[in-house]
């Protein structure tokens, strides 16, 4: 068997080396830092630098684009990035898995399939529309076997929650940059990492987007009570008011690039993952255990109450 190359080592390239070490495969991870899990080959390499990705990928049975550049980079990084990894899978006929998201298909009035059209405006969702666009046409060219997996707002690694619950731990209010009471779909980051690692091993998946099993949509504030029962404290959480965040984008990047997201929860955001779900028969993890996962990776409780059930 080859090696599992995975570019990227947040929360979806953590898990998904976790899951991957489980089945007893061979992990390589890279980072500009070479950092990795304990278990896995951790590698220095920059991901826009295509004759190094040609190297750390050698011998690769799939690669895994698990990157996740700064909100505000988008539009200069991807690029070569994406082109760097899809000429790797390419040359080392390894299957090219990628992690995406839903930003592709722009402002939505209906539940998203994979069948909603790519009709983004925006920038971050026309960076993302156009790197699924040039490894379809690969892949339907015979050039690559190529996949890509796009899930909602993630919990379990760096997510809402992640603003959320350290104030609710201190027993302090939670400001929140989105409105509280609309429906909206979550996604367990392990969730992600499953499908991955299922996709790269079952044909079925290939040449096409898949969505990431996801439990029965929450509004903000109903994610946030399961936060704040698990820790057992109030639920105090405000929502800052848009013009707060608009006039803090002026100096601070991120909240300058939420405005292109913003519409994600200004209505229902609903995703469906009945395909993923019914083909590969993977079910998602209820949004409770996602929590508990969330809350003991930011350290506020000690893990015990996460379920292993797979």
């Amino acid at each position: 068997m080859g090696t599992h190359v995975i570019f990227g080592a947040g929360p979806v390239g953590n898990a998904l080396a976790r899951e991957l070490l489980e089945h007893g495969e061979t992990v390589r991870v890279i980072t500009r830092s070479g950092s990795g899990l304990a278990g896995t080959d951790p590698v220095a390499a920059d991901a826009s630098d295509a004759s190094r990705v040609l190297a750390v990928t050698e011998g690769a049975e799939a690669i895994y684009n698990c990157i996740n550049p700064p909100y505000h980079r988008w539009a200069s990084d991807w690029p070569p990035m994406a082109a760097a990894l899809l000429r790797a899978a390419e040359q080392h006929g390894a299957v090219l898995a990628t992690t995406s998201n839903l930003y592709g298909y722009g402002a939505v009035s209906a539940p998203m399939t994979e069948a909603t059209p790519l009709a983004a405006t925006g920038t971050k969702g026309r960076v993302r529309a156009a790197m699924w666009t040039q490894a379809l046409a690969a892949h339907d060219a015979g050039r690559v076997r190529a996949f890509e997996v796009r899930g909602s707002d993630y919990v379990g690694g760096s997510s809402l929650l992640g603003m959320i619950a350290p104030a609710l731990a201190r027993r302090r209010t939670a400001w929140v940059p989105a409105p509280l009471d609309i429906a909206h779909s979550w996604t367990d980051v392990r969730d992600v990492a499953r499908l991955l690692a299922t996709g790269a091993r079952d044909e079925r998946a290939w040449g096409r987007a898949w969505h990431v099993p996801s439990a029965e949509p929450l509004t903000l504030r109903e994610l946030s009570a399961v936060a704040a029962d698990q820790l057992a404290v109030p639920l105090t959480v405000r929502e800052v008011p848009w013009s707060v965040i608009r006039a803090a984008g002026v100096v601070v990047p991120l909240l300058r690039e939420l405005r292109e997201t913003r519409h994600q929860f200004e209505r229902p955001f609903l995703l469906d993952s009945s395909a993923a779900q019914t083909t590969f028969g993977l079910t998602p993890r209820s949004i409770a255990d996602s929590v508990a996962y969330d809350l003991a990776e930011q350290g506020l409780t000690d893990g015990a109450a996460v379920s292993s059930a797979r």
